[in-house]
């Protein structure tokens, strides 16, 4: 936020968005059918062509330097979706595009660890196996307190992250608190391929628990989740514990993909929009799960799809909700590749759970989310994660 002497920088820097969102109505008043409808629409008005016009000739002719047509269409779409006071909404620059896959890659430099913020540091929430961080020994529950010699205490969750994060085949040494105990890790960084599903058996008095994680709803996660649930069943689970935490969602098709593994029939959600019909996504009758004694586990961090799979299971009596509220988020988006590499993400829609709440505030404002049958905050100390064991005793009980 600037202060009152330093105006005229901010008057520059409108000046500048103004002129590219000229430059913008120009160029792609050319390209309609390049855009979705309520965008193509402010477009099809003919009636600033000549001003935009004079406009563009005027910044070719007369500016003091040179600025390409790509640079301005580009400054004129972010600051188009922008207007719209969309926290959900963007346009992607090429660059800022390939950035956006590349992260949904899942791929990265690092150790293999999911972690929270913690006020002395990081505090380790899952190791995946077979990284290098499982292959040196760091286990869940662990507080990363050092990296390199950097104290991490009072800093960010991101800005301890990125010392972790380096080049593969190069070494972070940790120092980390297991209880009393301060141990100090020399790991060698690697290519970490993040799971987006994981699962083990918990042993909870006798009762064998299959322990079912799920951290994005991206392509293909639906299929791994079947897999794993599988895998526990295999394993002789008498009783089923999906994780969400800190899932901020994702696809919706895989949101019924998941959403079809534990309940047999019936809805899953429903969408509306306002350039496309009302549409209900069903169960696919394909599920290997439905009976089994359920529980699951949610977070503020738990949004969008994730919230979509939590408020089917509720609504349609299949598993008990433990955590706290989630997120709120009640609409959808959809992302379209534009030419020349960018993408427009906008939100098209807005979804309801079987029961028909929508789970937002309105529009795009944050709601209430889904209300868990049990409230139990997603807490950490030393090796315990007291919102797990909540949800195992939730789900034995409903076992019994």
């Amino acid at each position: 936020m600037l202060s009152s002497p330093r105006r005229a920088p901010r008057v520059a820097a409108t000046v500048v968005v103004v002129l590219a969102v000229f430059v913008l109505g120009l160029w792609l008043g050319g390209h309609p059918s390049w855009l979705p409808g309520a965008v193509r629409d402010a477009f099809d008005d003919n009636s600033s062509t000549p001003l935009v016009s004079t406009v563009l000739n005027s910044i070719n002719q007369d500016y003091y330097r040179k600025i390409t047509r790509g640079q301005l269409v580009n400054k004129g779409l972010v600051a188009m979706v922008a207007s719209l006071r969309d926290p959900y909404s963007h346009y992607y620059s090429p660059s800022a595009y390939q950035d956006f896959l590349n992260q949904s890659n899942r791929r990265f430099h690092g150790i293999g660890v999911d972690v929270v913020q913690d006020p002395h540091g990081l505090r380790v929430i899952d190791v995946f196996p077979g990284q290098p961080a499982a292959k040196a020994g760091l286990q869940h529950g662990d507080l990363i307190v050092s990296v390199d010699s950097h104290k991490l205490a009072g800093h960010t969750a991101a800005f301890a992250s990125n010392l972790i994060r380096g080049p593969a085949g190069t070494t972070v040494q940790l120092s980390v608190l297991r209880g009393r105990r301060t141990l100090t890790f020399k790991i060698v960084r690697a290519d970490v391929v993040v799971p987006v599903t994981s699962d083990r058996i918990l042993d909870y008095h006798g009762l064998r628990i299959g322990y079912l994680r799920l951290t994005s709803f991206t392509p293909g996660s639906g299929d791994a989740l079947r897999s794993d649930v599988r895998d526990v069943l295999r394993h002789g689970a008498q009783a089923l514990i999906l994780d969400l935490r800190e899932n901020g969602g994702g696809l919706l098709n895989e949101a019924v993909n998941v959403g079809s593994i534990f309940i047999a029939d019936g809805t899953i959600v429903t969408t509306r929009g306002r350039s496309q019909p009302t549409q209900v996504y069903v169960a696919k009758r394909n599920a290997i799960a439905p009976k089994l004694p359920m529980v699951v586990l949610v977070d503020h961090d738990t949004a969008s799809s994730a919230e979509i799979v939590t408020g089917a299971l509720k609504d349609h009596g299949r598993a008990a909700v433990v955590g706290t509220r989630t997120y709120g988020k009640g609409v959808f988006q959809e992302i379209m590749p534009m030419p020349g590499g960018g993408a427009l993400d906008i939100t098209v829609g807005e979804y309801f759970t079987p029961n028909g709440q929508n789970l937002g505030g309105g529009g795009v404002r944050e709601g209430r989310g889904v209300k868990p049958n049990v409230y139990a905050p997603n807490t950490f100390t030393a090796q315990v994660d007291h919102a797990l064991q909540t949800a195992e005793r939730v789900v034995a009980a409903r076992a019994r």
